[in-house]
């Protein structure tokens, strides 16, 4: 059994015999014209299917006998010369383990039929495509409308949650993708520190980290690139890439490939000239403290708000060591007045998409955060962020940005750090650099 047929069965079996589950899939982007963007599929409808074609609805009926129900488009030769193959109705039954496909344009016309006697509909529809017929599907009848017969009154819910919990725990297929992902991305980020030197524009490194990720088989990244120089890093989500790389400036690359959808999320921060000044290095052993002293409480069962009460700790006194912040550590942690320079909580889970759906309480007790458990994805990223226009510091800390994150993986006795290849220490960055052409 394919590992898509194992989830629609796992999903199925957290359903009941009176439901069905629609998940609508992703349209074509126009970007300009008759240009449209890559094609990405909606991360549900993938996960579910592995089909990555657009204008496509899965129905799946637990217990019936095609409980697999595909709507897309069919072959059509003169569309395929112009804009490439598709599956086709009849590819889909015969390689997607599909029981029956159906043209899409026959969608809303056909959808109630397949309701049946069935009270209970499931949707997961993420940009809303058939919103406007959700009325319509509580109240059609079907054909045998007399006025003895049976009626059926439909609920709708969503289908989120319920997915969304699934991919939380990863399966032995996702692991591996996840894995390819980082280990391109891990090699992506050293060209990028191979190829960095003052006077290089943000634009290039992002541009060789495209390079080398393709070598992998990544056709994609997982979320835009951030390459930033200087006090850009101070924007945590910077886009621009279009900075000169100045003697003296710290380089925050947050980069992550994309294998089959799946995506690795990686940030490194290093010289451009290849050398830490010594306020840079002092600033960087905190992090890279604070990161590890999240990372090593990471086994099953460990609570996932421990992790960030970690770094936290170890951020606070670092500044307060350093002088940047002033007065006693428990009155700095429970003022969070660290949170000025530290920002950002540090870490998410990770997979279909860079911050993976999945809640971190759990579902039982809002109030309890999840407890970790085999399987689980996550990145953990702290950072120490201060601007250039930041008086109250002594200059020498002024305009340093710094974050590091590594993903990690949750195993049955600790965990596994899938991005510790990609240098991290001082000294492993300095001789990185040190291999640079330039």
């Amino acid at each position: 059994m394919s590992p898509y047929a194992l989830r629609r069965l796992q999903l199925a079996t957290q359903l009941d015999n009176d439901s069905v589950a629609i998940i609508v899939g992703n349209k074509e982007q126009i970007r300009n014209l008759n240009i449209g963007y890559p094609f990405r599929q909606d991360n549900d409808f993938y996960y579910l299917t592995g089909f990555n074609e657009p204008d496509c609805v899965c129905v799946i009926r637990p217990a019936h006998e095609n409980p697999f129900v595909i709507f897309a488009r069919d072959s059509d030769q003169n569309m395929e010369v112009q804009f490439g193959s598709r599956a086709g109705l009849s590819g889909l039954e015969a390689n997607y383990g599909v029981n029956k496909a159906y043209n899409i344009e026959t969608f809303e016309s056909t959808i109630v039929s397949l309701f049946e006697k069935r009270h209970k509909i499931f949707v997961s529809d993420n940009h809303g495509s058939y919103h406007h017929v959700l009325g319509h599907w509580l109240t059609a009848r079907q054909a045998d409308h007399a006025f003895d017969s049976v009626k059926v009154f439909r609920s709708i819910s969503q289908l989120f949650p319920i997915i969304a919990q699934m991919r939380v725990i990863k399966d032995s297929h996702e692991l591996d993708l996840i894995k390819q992902a980082t280990k391109a991305s891990v090699a992506g980020h050293i060209n990028v520190m191979k190829t960095a030197y003052v006077g290089i524009n943000e634009r290039q490194l992002s541009a060789s980290f495209n390079h080398t990720i393709s070598e992998f088989g990544c056709d994609s990244v997982g979320y835009a690139n951030i390459v930033a120089t200087g006090n850009n890093g101070i924007c945590l989500h910077y886009e621009d890439n279009n900075s000169e790389c100045k003697d003296g400036d710290l380089v925050l690359t947050d980069l992550g490939g994309e294998y089959q959808l799946y995506t690795a999320d990686i940030s490194r921060t290093f010289p451009v000239n290849g050398t830490f000044s010594q306020p840079q290095a002092k600033l960087y052993q905190i992090v890279l403290d604070a990161l590890d002293a999240s990372i090593a409480l990471v086994k099953p069962g460990a609570k996932w708000n421990t992790l960030f009460d970690a770094n936290q700790r170890v951020l606070a006194q670092g500044l307060l060591d350093l002088g940047i912040l002033s007065g006693e550590i428990e009155h700095i942690l429970a003022n969070e007045l660290q949170r000025k320079f530290t920002v950002h909580k540090t870490g998410h889970w990770m997979g279909l998409h860079v911050h993976d759906v999945g809640s971190y309480q759990e579902i039982e007790d809002q109030d309890s955060w999840v407890s970790l458990v085999p399987n689980m994805v996550f990145t953990i990223e702290p950072g120490i962020y201060i601007p250039a226009n930041c008086m109250e510091v002594d200059e020498k800390w002024r305009g340093i940005a710094i974050r590091i994150e590594d993903d990690i993986l949750v195993t049955e006795n600790g965990h596994v750090n899938l991005t510790k290849e990609a240098p991290r220490t001082l000294a492993e960055i300095e001789e990185c650099m040190s291999l640079n052409g330039k």
